[in-house]
């Protein structure tokens, strides 16, 4: 049962205000310095002096937000909270960092980023997060451990990765949505089965067995819950998050507080709620023609229509945790992701050309050996 707008309005502002005291940065109760979040734990840490400080959890889990009340009745650019951000004029990242830098450089591109430039923006409040299960030591780690098993690289590489520059960890926003689907379809379902027929070679006739499909029409209807169609709600103007490392246990999510983000880079979303609805559509409707084509069976099927329809809409503002970096190598730039969660990389990387001629050569010394002896 969909809750009164005056209860939905009541809970955000009572959120909002939660969050807002949260806002307040936390000193280290010992000697006075700012507070971090510490990967892998629910406290904050104390760099100088090794002081804990465990993260109050809140009573009430984090709840799914009615969509189409924020469609229909808040808006497309519809916001609970403001946040300050800087805007990187390179590539469009929007970032927001909770340490008094004077200044620092883009997350995505290595732009410089000044304080100073700070604006505030509006954004829908998140309603969960997967907090860094990696600390910044842990994915050096595995940044190295990558670069020392990756093949054909050129021999001094492993000089210039023992120092990447500007690892970032960055709360990537998501936008999560759940519906109950309900999908009418007509297709085709089709059955193999074989026939051998006589065919003429190069050596005389011979029987060959081929495969042929016998169509038959189906109809039908398929209904279940869709949970948590994760959509990027980042768009940048250039490196987007490798898919590579895109899987997160949403099993984890907890309850957003902002004492999560200290130590790290918050990104806010450039995708509107909108249009982040209608990608998920799409995925959706794939995830719909998965379940008619199990429903029709056999051993290959058609569609020729379906009538998909969403109800019971809800979506969540999730941020989901990265490390981003890059390395140069003979004045190139080499870019790294890491999943904060599962420890998962994905990077490029150069290649020794005179490793692979080599090899080549090698190869092909050994068949001619091989050849010469065998003739």
């Amino acid at each position: 049962m969909v809750a009164p707008r005056h209860r939905c309005l009541q809970h955000k502002s009572m959120q909002e205000q939660e969050t807002l005291n949260s806002e307040h940065k936390k000193d280290c109760a010992n000697c006075g310095a700012e507070l971090k979040f510490k990967p892998g734990s629910h406290q904050l840490k104390c760099e100088y002096c090794g002081y804990e400080e465990f993260i109050e959890q809140n009573k009430s889990s984090f709840e799914e937000l009615e969509l189409q009340h924020y469609l229909k009745v808040v808006g497309e650019n519809a916001y609970t909270n403001t946040i300050d951000l800087l805007n990187c004029k390179h590539c469009g990242a929007n970032q927001h960092v909770e340490e008094n830098y004077k200044s620092l450089s883009c997350v995505y591109c290595g732009e410089p980023l000044i304080r100073e430039d700070i604006e505030k923006e509006g954004w829908i409040l998140p309603g969960a997060l997967i907090p860094f299960q990696l600390d910044t030591k842990k994915a050096k780690g595995i940044f190295k451990n990558w670069v020392s098993g990756i093949w054909f690289a050129p021999n001094n590489l492993k000089r210039a990765a023992l120092n990447p520059e500007g690892l970032h960890g960055l709360y990537v926003p998501y936008w999560t949505f759940d519906a109950n689907l309900y999908a009418a379809y007509q297709g085709q379902r089709g059955d193999y089965y074989y026939e051998n027929r006589r065919v003429r070679t190069k050596n005389g006739y011979r029987n060959q067995r081929v495969q042929k499909t016998r169509w038959s029409q189906a109809s039908g209807a398929v209904k279940g819950f869709v949970d948590d169609i994760l959509i990027n709600a980042s768009q940048k103007k250039r490196r987007d998050i490798p898919s590579k490392i895109a899987f997160w246990d949403t099993k984890k999510l907890v309850a957003f507080n902002s004492k999560y983000l200290s130590g790290f880079v918050t990104e806010k979303y450039t995708v509107s709620l909108k249009e982040g609805h209608h990608q998920s559509f799409q995925e959706a409707k794939h995830t719909a023609h998965n379940w008619i084509r199990r429903d029709i069976g056999g051993d290959t099927q058609r569609i020729s229509h379906s009538d998909i329809k969403l109800s019971d809409e809800t979506f969540k503002h999730i941020l989901l945790p990265v490390y981003i970096s890059s390395y140069r190598f003979n004045g190139k730039e080499y870019h790294f992701y890491i999943n904060g969660q599962t420890g998962i990389l994905s990077a490029t990387r150069p290649y020794s050309f005179w490793k692979i001629f080599f090899l080549i050569l090698f190869i092909i010394v050994v068949i001619a050996v091989i050849a010469i002896f065998t003739e």
